[in-house]
């Protein structure tokens, strides 16, 4: 499916749905109640659209209910649709105003749109109502970095990891803080930590590995990338810095291999493009480089 058409943009309308036979109230419940139940499966398998198919016709006949709302809500955002999101969200919490999950997926929202100030007002709501939200800390942390108050998103992290530091996601989430922050040898304990926890964890090896690329340690990021893809052969973002690595290691032919797996596992992989790209003028195949220089500028700017 196209992104255009997961975005809600350039499909044609299909038209207004043919009409139901009005039900009796309680059957009405009863149907609205299946719906919620698919609604909630088709989430879970990334079914966002059929979700809300589902979830409008559970709110057009019980238009009360709060779950059905912040459900649709959910399904919106996840698919980048934030207004719709923020409108659902809103009317969960007109019927249930103490909805610690409304207020930290409005404040996501909030989040994506760039309105920083009104998902920390969200969070930290969230936040009084369940103190111990790992979700929400780790969301409000976000936000926090995202303002640049970098301090108080490590004290967030610090907060999940003294709640729930057994657990490997804990190390390996303020690790990304650390490695946003140009900390690397701060990042490259925290995945150790990680991976010490769960010595399986693909996304712990490959984090470890870009660590250990962006301080020019390209033995260990080679050797952490390839325990990362041993395990999931298909992992496009250790692929693509496996890809990064090699080139710098001198081996662009195998470079090159890896990228083109990693740009046709995701081919919205900017960064993928921009190295191959490098690639590619340093061997001076250059009208290749400008086709992936081009298309990362498409992907990036909306370049036509």
């Amino acid at each position: 499916m196209s992104e255009e058409i997961i975005a809600g943009r350039g499909a044609e309308p299909a038209g207004p749905p043919t009409p139901l036979p009005e039900l009796p109230e309680e059957a009405a419940r009863s149907r609205a109640s299946v719906l919620r139940s698919r609604a909630e499966s088709y989430i879970a398998l990334s079914r966002h659209d059929a979700a809300v198919a589902d979830l409008t016709e559970a709110i057009a006949l019980e238009p009360d209910n709060a779950r059905a709302w912040r459900m649709r809500g959910e399904s919106h955002r996840l698919i980048a649709r934030y207004e719709a999101a923020l409108s659902d969200f809103d009317e969960a919490l007109r019927l249930e105003p103490d909805s610690a999950y409304a207020l930290g997926s409005r404040g996501q929202a909030y989040a994506s749109l760039g309105r920083y100030r009104e998902a920390l007002d969200d969070f930290e709501h969230a936040l009084t109502l369940s103190p111990e939200s790992l979700w929400v800390l780790e969301a409000r942390a976000d936000a926090l970095a995202d303002l640049g108050r970098m301090d108080e998103a490590l004290d967030e992290h610090a907060k999940i990891i003294a709640v729930n530091g057994e657990i490997a996601y804990s190390w390996l989430a303020r690790g990304d803080l650390y490695q946003r922050m140009h900390l690397y040898a701060e990042a490259i304990d925290d995945y150790t930590k990680a991976l010490d926890l769960d010595p399986a964890y693909v996304r712990g090896w490959s984090r470890r590995g870009e660590a250990y690329r962006m301080i020019d340690r390209y033995e260990e990021a080679l050797a952490d990338l390839n325990k990362a893809i041993e395990l999931d052969p298909d992992h496009d973002r250790a692929l693509g810095s496996r890809g990064a690595v090699l080139s710098e290691l001198g081996d662009n032919e195998a470079a090159l291999r890896d990228l083109d797996r990693a740009i046709q596992l995701d081919p919205g992989y900017i960064w993928a493009f921009r190295v191959r790209g490098e690639i590619l003028q340093e061997l001076e195949r250059h009208e290749e480089a400008i086709s992936d220089f081009t298309r990362a500028l498409e992907l990036e700017f909306g370049d036509a």
